[in-house]
């Protein structure tokens, strides 16, 4: 299946699946939550999520690097300052924040799987394929980053 990597851009895998979850909900009953409540915690997720995406995109461009998933090979920098000393990710983990308040929000058990999907999803189809080129480029000092800073959180 080596011919998905790097197919979809992340963002639209995001929102396919953020449209999947909202098709599941119209049929599928709602768990008991205050609405309050699930705005709240809803909101704080998106918030997160958006300040990774942002967070890892400004760290991009400090360091001259192309947020294109499609040409990762082209990168000339391996970016480890920022948000990246967290997470290797963070632009990704964004989007699945976004998802998992979304999935918040619907409150509908089944919505839960959309966010994990796409956790899946990136992961094998994105990152994994993506890390090779990395190690290949970077050679040790990758590997060094990948020993001190997990992948996700």
């Amino acid at each position: 299946m080596r011919w998905l990597e790097h197919l979809v851009p992340p963002p639209l895998v995001a929102l396919s699946i953020g449209f999947a979850m909202w098709a599941a909900s119209r049929f599928t009953q709602p768990a008991e939550a205050p609405l309050a409540l699930r705005i709240g915690v809803a909101a704080a997720l998106a918030l997160a999520g958006l300040g990774f995406d942002i967070a890892g995109f400004l760290a991009f461009r400090r360091a001259g690097a192309s947020i294109d998933p499609h040409r990762i090979d082209k990168g000339e920098a391996l970016v480890t300052q920022g948000v990246y000393r967290y997470t290797r990710n963070p632009m990704y983990l964004g989007l699945a924040l976004v998802l998992f308040g979304y999935a918040v929000y619907l409150i509908r058990p089944v919505d839960f799987l959309g966010p994990l999907a796409f956790l899946a999803y990136i992961t094998r189809f994105q990152i994994l394929p993506e890390e090779r080129v990395m190690a290949r480029k970077f050679g040790a000092r990758y590997e060094a980053y990948t020993r001190a800073v997990r992948r996700w959180i």
